[in-house]
């Protein structure tokens, strides 16, 4: 097979450089374990704030942007609005300018994916979440009218709209659980597991200094799972806890400056917060949304010691054996203080690394995206 004659576009949702947030992260490291397969990669950039980046020029054979639209009434629209504002002619006339196969990363992208102009090409999308689901939780943890009531009607056009991936030959989805939702509806689905930045394993072994949580605390789920262990878990604790992330509510930071034993920080840089995960003795990650894979975790699993999870983050990700649960505070408190008295050792190190190479392995992955275009797509090649 002659990868270096092998072309594909990939329609993104946001700039994915740097990659510092979820979707993005698995974007950037798609990229570019698909241009180290020798794919030229044809990147297609919605930008609403994000700059444009020279890194992504290095990386592929063409990078062109787009400016995302901004609707004063996101209600106004039949479509979601994630979908409606990312819609430039530009972008559906470069994509006419070939027969390359389209990959559009998330519904965000797939204003398109329907077009009669694109009815003969290959098209994939990669599904990041259950996006209907993901905004009815967003709904339940928000706590501003407008953001609340704005989630509600989000999550039902993209409910209605989801319909719109018939139009695809191929679905990638994130998580055993997504590709097992969207093969019943859709049918034509694979697992594609999330590429992430992580090379070798970093885990040392021994103990740690202290129990970590993070994430951007500017979302709501992971304000909520942060609020849950400050309000129920990290009080009972004697060892020293750190909330580490962005965009904390102020419940959050005045509930930690309560406790003696448990900081906030935040204005941390990406490479910050993969220090305090490996100075961590445990990561402790509870979710209350159990779409998709969360990336931190599987970041905290090839950098750090110990993960406590409860089942929202963990079940069918194939990352079960790697975890210890808990579900409830007393659960929580019970493992915390267990695994604190107890030093992470090599053989954990090496069962992790059997197991996270084999099931996210960007190489891996690249590949099989690529065989599965290449079974009924021959034009992929020039």
């Amino acid at each position: 097979m002659n990868r270096s004659a092998k072309n594909i576009h990939v329609v993104a949702f946001d700039v994915p450089f740097p990659p510092d947030y979820g979707g993005v992260i698995d974007i950037y490291y798609k990229i570019k374990a698909l241009a180290e397969a020798g794919v030229n990669v044809h990147l297609h950039c919605y930008t609403y704030g994000r700059p444009e980046h020279s890194e992504l020029e290095s990386i592929c054979a063409s990078v062109r942007y787009y400016r995302r639209k901004v609707f004063k009434n996101p209600i106004y629209s039949k479509k979601p609005y994630i979908v409606a504002s990312r819609n430039s002619g530009a972008l559906i006339e470069d994509l006419l300018q070939d027969d390359y196969p389209i990959l559009f990363e998330g519904l965000h992208c797939t204003y398109y994916l329907s077009d009669k102009r694109l009815a003969d090409r290959f098209k994939i999308v990669r599904t990041h979440n259950i996006e209907h689901e993901y905004y009815a939780h967003l709904e339940l943890v928000e706590s501003n009218l407008f953001k609340k009531y704005f989630f509600r009607v989000e999550a039902d056009r993209l409910k209605r709209y989801e319909r719109i991936l018939r139009h695809a030959q191929l679905i990638a989805a994130i998580s055993p659980k997504d590709e097992a939702y969207f093969e019943k509806k859709y049918g034509n689905t694979i697992l594609v597991p999330p590429f992430h930045r992580n090379e070798e394993m970093e885990t040392s072994p021994g103990k740690g200094e202290f129990i970590l949580y993070h994430g951007n605390l500017a979302v709501g789920e992971n304000n909520e799972a942060a609020l849950f262990l400050v309000n129920e878990v990290f009080p009972t604790l004697s060892m020293p806890c750190l909330v580490a992330g962005n965009g904390a509510s102020s419940e959050l930071r005045d509930k930690v400056a309560e406790l003696k034993h448990v900081r906030l920080v935040e204005h941390v840089t990406t490479s910050e917060i993969e220090d305090l995960i490996r100075r961590a003795h445990i990561n402790v990650l509870p979710t209350h949304q159990s779409t998709g894979i969360k990336l931190k975790l599987v970041n905290a699993l090839y950098m750090g010691r110990f993960c406590v999870v409860n089942d929202a983050m963990v079940d069918k990700t194939g990352l079960e054996p790697l975890c210890v649960r808990a579900n409830t505070s007393e659960q929580y408190i019970q493992q915390l203080e267990r695994l604190w008295q107890v030093e992470f050792d090599l053989f954990e190190t090496d069962r992790r690394s059997e197991l996270l190479f084999e099931k996210f392995n960007n190489h891996q992955s690249a590949l099989k995206i690529l065989e599965a275009v290449e079974e009924s797509e021959p034009s992929m090649v020039e």
